[in-house]
This record gives C-alpha cells, structure tokens and sequence, in this order.
C-alpha cells in the first residue's frame, strides 16, 4: 500500500529459530508484510507444525531444517533458499537456547552447547549469508539478543548471559565492518517474553521476575516481530548498529 507506514519491497527474508516462539512470530509477521520468508530451524517436526499454522493463515513460509551450530550444513541450505526464493536479502538470527544452570552447577558441555547455538551459529549464518545479502536489495541483518546481554540478567544462566553480550557485540562490529558494503545490521533485545524459554521458569521465579517490569507484565512474541519489521523495512536504510530494547523498561540505559 502507498500509504503503508513501512515498506519492504521485493525481498526475502531467512529467519533462524523460525519454527516456534518469537522467531516464528517474526517469520509469520514479515511475510504478512509482503516479504517472501525461508524459516530454519533443526527440527523438522517443530517445522511441520509452524507451516500448518501459517498455512491455515494465507501465509506460504518455506520451512528449511537446519542446525545453525552445524557450520558444514549451512551453505547447502543457503544454495537451496537462493534458488527457490530466488534472493537472500534479509538475515534474521532467532535461533537460540536458554541455560538456567547456577554458576556453580554450568558444565563445560552446558556453556559449549549454548555459545554454539546462540553466538558461533549467529556469526557463521552470517558469514556464509554475505554473498547472497552484498548482492541483494537492501541487505538487512538482525540479530536478536536478550535484556540479559545488556545488563546481565536475573534468572538466566551466565552461558546465556555472554551468548547473548556477545550478540550484542557483534552487531557493533559487523555494522561497522559492513557498513560500507552497503549492509547495514541491528539488534533486538527482548526482556522476558511469554514462550517457552519464559514458562521453562518454575512459577516463583516467573513472579519474581514480572514484579521487575515497570510496566507490569511480560512482553509477546508479536511486539518482538513489529520491532524486528523496523529494522528489515526500506525506511531503516539510516541505521545500523543499533539494539532496541523490547522489555517493558526492564532495562533502560
């Protein structure tokens, strides 16, 4: 629509962690944007799932399984979105696992498994994205972070906590790196929001940590998804390394 607040054009939009929760919320509300939409994630049956929800809704989502910690199996996944879709040109890394491990109980196999998924798998789709965004129209990539890379956390494990720092830093760095490449790359970093990660929670623990929201409840899949629609549309072109915090002024700094 002419009048349409943002616009995004003819473009296709690859997001990580699309199956379920805020990376599915960010795929289903892309493509009801006008986007063409590739959705990975490692489990076929999750995948299975989310494309019966989109297609009772209108919505065609390619759906590709793919372990993003796999860095071997990614470019055969890239080659085959590219010839399907028939562009690459926005990256979205939703993929992620969440450790609530105490300091004293994190394993070496805990902190591997979650740095491998959350920062080694962001950087290498990345990596291996680039020559499809540099020849793309209005290459965009975002990542999605945590509050918890921000200032901390309160009921995360610390695996979680450098992932999603780490996260953050690395979208400082890529933006300044691809800048003049004509990529630009931002971050959104969530709160706690209603998904699995947040019920994996024991009750306490969940009430301990709403009584912290300002404005007094815990964020939705959907408010991610309109942030991360800024950052992908045509209207975003100014802006890159930036992190808009999505977490009802838990953290405001």
């Amino acid at each position: 629509m002419s009048d349409a607040l943002f616009t995004f054009g003819a473009r296709t939009a690859l997001v990580t962690g699309g199956s379920r929760n805020i990376g599915w919320a960010i795929a289903r509300r892309l493509a009801q944007a006008g986007l063409g939409v590739a959705a990975v994630a490692s489990s076929r049956a999750s995948l299975a799932q989310a494309e019966t929800q989109w297609r009772a809704e209108g919505l065609a989502i390619s759906t590709w399984e793919c372990d993003v910690s796999k860095v071997d199996a990614i470019d055969s996944v890239l080659r085959a979105i590219d010839a399907q879709h028939g562009s690459i040109d926005i990256l979205v890394n939703c993929a992620g696992i969440l450790d609530l491990s105490s300091i004293e109980d994190t394993t070496e196999h805990d902190w591997d498994r979650v740095m491998d998924i959350n920062l080694k798998g962001t950087f290498f789709m990345v990596q291996r994205c680039l020559p499809y965004l540099k020849r793309g129209n209005s290459p965009r990539i975002i990542n999605i972070a945590s509050n918890a890379g921000r200032m901390g956390g309160y009921a995360n494990g610390m695996s979680y906590t450098a992932s999603k720092g780490g996260m953050i830093a690395l979208t400082y760095g890529l933006a300044r790196k691809l800048a003049p490449q004509g990529v630009t790359v931002n971050c959104v970093a969530p709160g706690t929001i209603e998904s699995d990660m947040s019920r994996a929670r024991d009750s306490a623990t969940h009430a301990e940590l709403l009584a912290r929201f300002p404005i007094g409840r815990i964020g939705t899949s959907d408010e991610v998804a309109h942030a991360v629609c800024y950052f992908a549309s045509l209207q975003s072109g100014f802006t890159t390394g930036a992190v808009l915090d999505v977490n009802g002024g838990l953290f405001m700094g």
